[in-house]
């Protein structure tokens, strides 16, 4: 028998309510599908299975709301793989496609979310086709209970900000260091490379600061990973936590998975979706759980830097501001350039300030030759020499 538990999505999370069941008793499930979805202080989630089996029974129904580590349900191992076509595995019957949070939404307001034409991805329902929908009913009684929702969510998610960013400066002995990056190469291959391209299709500066995270740490894995049970863990890929602002207030910060082997071309269709998802509330628990380390990007906001608190249990966050023009010297004269103020803030219980101006000094190099970062193939140190 195995056991399916509430994972944690963060170290923000110590419960979590299940909102729905996507398979039954007696289903056949694989690795990586989405069975259940959860209600966070932040968001609802798509949670996967980590083994293949048949579903045996649901100890947690809809509505309950469970501790972190509570057992959901129990799994008999696969059956024996026989010949033929009837060996395939059977998935959970479809539906209409409809993101967690739009469904909850949905439950609220009395509405049937598979009855509603999506406009999001792939014909998604999503939180904005439930709104519509509700305005477009004839006036209902007031409730008293509803708005009361947003609120509550709120301040949910707000005291989970707070606890996880009090254990961070509580438990990690932080550093932090700052290196200002010239930009006029990145900018310049940009527009050259976006020049005549529909805007669908065009690559940000963002995504490029991104990639240039991922190949930097190939300098200094050390900033990307864990620390647990008084251990580093190195990861064996960079899984970029991008930093999200939800229109509602607060910020999710799901995985961007293998940045660092990625075409940029790549990367920006992800980005662009994992935001979407994100905003909409139906991002996955891979994406929450696999993090290894954060990206936080600030500069559409115009703050001229950011120092991040670090996101246990990672051991580094890399923060940007905005690309603005400043005075900047040249060959020996004073020139005007565009700059970005890129930090650190790392775990001096994995690493020191040594390391982490390597890795600074390594994305500022990378940024000069952007044509590098464009393939999705692992870019060599731009260093010179011995890369310790």
């Amino acid at each position: 028998m195995i056991e399916f538990k509430l994972p944690s999505l963060g170290a923000d999370m110590d419960q979590g309510t299940l909102l729905a069941w996507h398979v039954k008793p007696g289903d056949t499930v694989k690795r990586g599908q989405v069975v259940a979805v959860v209600d966070t202080s932040k968001a609802a989630v798509d949670v996967e299975i980590w083994h293949d089996g048949v579903m045996a029974e649901l100890l947690v129904q809809p509505g309950q709301k469970v501790p972190v580590g509570t057992v959901l349900a129990t799994l008999l191992a696969p059956p024996a793989v026989a010949s033929g076509p009837q060996s395939e595995a059977v998935l959970a019957s479809t539906r209409q496609a409809v993101s967690p949070f739009a469904r909850k939404r949905a439950a609220e307001l009395g509405l049937d979310p598979d009855s509603l034409r999506g406009t999001g991805a792939q014909g998604c329902v999503t939180l904005a086709d439930i709104e519509a929908a509700a305005r477009s009913r004839a006036p209902a009684t007031p409730s008293a209970v509803l708005p009361s929702a947003a609120p509550d969510r709120q301040q949910d998610m707000r005291k989970a900000i707070a606890a996880a960013m009090s254990r961070s400066k509580r438990e990690i002995p932080h550093y932090y260091l700052s290196e200002t990056i010239p930009m006029a190469s990145s900018l310049a291959w940009l527009q050259q490379r976006n020049q005549g391209l529909p805007i669908t299709e065009r690559i940000l500066p963002a995504v490029l600061l991104l990639k240039a995270v991922a190949v930097a740490l190939q300098r200094t894995p050390e900033l990307n990973g864990f620390y647990r049970d008084g251990a580093f863990q190195l990861a064996t890929a960079v899984h970029a936590g991008v930093a999200i602002s939800l229109r509602g207030g607060g910020l999710v910060a799901p995985a961007l998975h293998d940045a660092g082997t990625k075409s940029l071309e790549q990367l920006m269709r992800e980005l662009a979706d994992l935001v979407k998802r994100a905003r909409s509330g139906s991002l996955r628990s891979s994406e929450m759980t696999d993090p290894t380390i954060t990206v936080t990007n600030l500069g559409e906001q115009g703050v001229e830097s950011v120092f991040g608190v670090i996101y246990p249990p990672q051991v580094a966050l890399v923060g940007f501001g905005s690309i603005a023009s400043r005075p900047w010297v040249l060959a020996g004269k004073v020139d005007v350039q565009p700059m970005v103020c890129a930090t650190l803030a790392a775990d001096h219980r994995v690493s020191d300030g040594h390391r982490g101006a390597l890795f600074l000094a390594e994305l500022r190099e990378l940024l000069q030759r952007p044509q590098a970062l464009a393939h999705a193939d692992a870019v060599p140190s731009a260093a010179q020499g011995d890369p310790t």
